[in-house]
Parts: C-alpha cells; sequence; structure tokens
C-alpha cells in the first residue's frame, strides 16, 4: 500500500444570507458560481457533506473512505477508537457580511439524546474585523433561566448579552452552552466538533424576501444554555516565533498559533493525532520523508496523518507565515 502524505481538500462552499466576498478577497476562496459566500468548509466529516480529497493518489475519494481504509494510520489509533467512521472536527473559514443570529449549542450528552449527534463545543480565531466590529459571546450579568425568558419574551436579549469589540487575532472558545453570534465585519477561522446541531434563539426579528422571520428553537435552548455568568470570555494567549502557542486546549481538540520566519521541524511521534494546518498569511511548503515536498499557499488548509510523524514547514521567499495547527491530544 502507498504511504499516506499530507491531504488538501475541495472546499465546500456555503451559500449564506450574511455572507460576503472577503473569503475570496483575503484568503482566496473562489467560489462562484456563488454570488456570496459565508462559509467555507475546508475539512468536513458532516454526513452528505464529507470532505474530498483534491491532491495526489488519492485525489477523488472522501475523507470517510480515507478513514475506512488507513484507519487509525490516518487519525491516529486513539482518535480512531473514540470516533470510529467519524471524523471529529469540523474546519471552517467564515465571513459575516452581516450580525449572524444568536445562537447556543448542546452538549454532548442532550446532543446524543435529542439529535444522536455529537455536541458542538468551538472555538473563534479572527482573521479580520472591521472598525468596531462586535461578536455576543455570553452574559454580561447574572442570569438564570427566568430571567432570560423575561428578557427573550419583551424582546430586550440584547441588554444581557455581552458583547465584545474584537480585532485580528482575538481568539474565544465557546463550549457547549455558551450563547455567541458573530457580528457584522468578521471573519473567523472556526474549529469545532463535527455537528450541525444549531439552536437559534433571536434573529434581530428579520424577514427573509417572502417576508418570513426564521425559525426559532427557544424550547429546545432552554436546557442548552449555560447560563454562569463569566468576567471574562476572550482568550488570553502569548505568541513566540517559530513554536506552537497555545489557544485553547480542550477534551475535542487543541489549537496553536503558529508563525513562522524559517524553517521549522515537526516531530510528532508522541502525539497519535493527525495534525491540521490552516494558513491565514504567507505561502509555504511542507517537506516529508525523502524529498517529498506539496506547497501550499495563503487560505489552504491541509491534513497531515498521524503515520507522518516528522516534517518540515518552510516559508516561501522569506515570508512570514501564520498558521493555525489543530490536533487531538
Amino acid at each position: 500500500m502507498q504511504e499516506l502524505y499530507p491531504f488538501k481538500f475541495q472546499p465546500i462552499y456555503k451559500d449564506k444570507i450574511w455572507g460576503g466576498q472577503k473569503l475570496k478577497q483575503l484568503l482566496n476562496k473562489e467560489f462562484s458560481p456563488l454570488p456570496n459566500c459565508g462559509e467555507s468548509w475546508e475539512i468536513s466529516g458532516v454526513q452528505n457533506e464529507i470532505s474530498v480529497v483534491a491532491n495526489g493518489f488519492l485525489a477523488g475519494n472522501n475523507l470517510q473512505e480515507l478513514i475506512e481504509v488507513y484507519m487509525g494510520e490516518l487519525v491516529g489509533e486513539k482518535v480512531y477508537e473514540k470516533f470510529g467512521m467519524e471524523f471529529p472536527l469540523l474546519i471552517k473559514f467564515i465571513d459575516a457580511n452581516d450580525d449572524l443570529s444568536i445562537q447556543v449549542h448542546p452538549n454532548d450528552e442532550m446532543s446524543k439524546e435529542r439529535h444522536n449527534a455529537f455536541g458542538k463545543t468551538e472555538m473563534w480565531y479572527v482573521v479580520q474585523a472591521d472598525e468596531g466590529a462586535e461578536l455576543i459571546a455570553g452574559f454580561n450579568q447574572e442570569v438564570d433561566q427566568k430571567k432570560y425568558l423575561g428578557h427573550l419574551e419583551k424582546n430586550t436579549l440584547m441588554e444581557i448579552l455581552n458583547t465584545e469589540k474584537v480585532k485580528a487575532g482575538d481568539v474565544f472558545f465557546m463550549p457547549a452552552g455558551r450563547v455567541h453570534a458573530i457580528g457584522k465585519g468578521i471573519v473567523v477561522a472556526e474549529i469545532q466538533q463535527t455537528s450541525d446541531v444549531t439552536y437559534r434563539i433571536y434573529d434581530y426579528n428579520r424577514k427573509d424576501d417572502k417576508g418570513n422571520t426564521r425559525d426559532l428553537h427557544t424550547e429546545f435552548a432552554l436546557d442548552a444554555i449555560d447560563y454562569t455568568f463569566e468576567k471574562e470570555y476572550g482568550t488570553h494567549y502569548h505568541s513566540h516565533k517559530n513554536q506552537s502557542s497555545e489557544l485553547v486546549s480542550c477534551p475535542y481538540f487543541t489549537t496553536n498559533l503558529l508563525e513562522l520566519t524559517h524553517s521549522v521541524e515537526r516531530d510528532y511521534n508522541e502525539l497519535d493525532s493527525f495534525v491540521i494546518y490552516m494558513c491565514l498569511e504567507g505561502n509555504y511548503a511542507i517537506s516529508w520523508g525523502e524529498e517529498k515536498a506539496m506547497e501550499v499557499s495563503k487560505g489552504e488548509t491541509i491534513l497531515v496523518p498521524a503515520s507522518v510523524e516528522n516534517f518540515i514547514l518552510v516559508p516561501k521567499d522569506g515570508q512570514e507565515v501564520k498558521l493555525l495547527e489543530v490536533y487531538i491530544k
């Protein structure tokens, strides 16, 4: 059997009512014939939305087919034991050209019971934000279910939600249960559990072109919401050039920032997981094995199989390269 290699996948583009042009402008995403694009699913194991390999001898095969054949060699033995045929993460770029609805995701236990699905813990890395752009994360005061419902009924929910002005490089961790929304003028990289279960709780009373408001999931959301008030919702981190700087580590994924100014060797003999790289800035090459190399451009995402344990990341032409590095511990 031929050896595995780093994979590129065909992005899955999503035409959203709130999508814009920034994924093309900032990250070189060619999403035509869509007029606008809200999401680029970079790597997906979501049923009926499974990523297809774009490079090498396995081009044309989808991610599930790869797992079926290569199992732990692809995703790592521990990961395969836990998730089997299902790829555990969904990797996206999101362009919010308008405010997204305010929503919450259920945890694993609730999702399993209600939808026979995984819960949805996620994180956002802000790639770009317009001046004054804001997002919503959690509550701005002590809240219980009764108080929340009172504000929902009076159409004053915004009074108790925490808004955050954001800039490029900001990080927000969104555990299942935290009320959240991406605001207008923000592009994020999103790393999340493989789940498409979302409870929409408020949509600013917007109507579609037929005059209909969007469905809300008020009853489902009540038990899913974590009403805990936090003093701070953003994630603080320190970035160090040419080494992994941890942004988020949770049972579902670890995400690091890796800013390269020169070649860096990676040794993952101890990891037992695939590694994903999302390229936010610059172009680079990844080299592995005996004289094997692949070029990667800004906006591209690659998956390095667990069996490729040693490789080198090489910035092109003296460029500074900014990557998000994602794996499961």
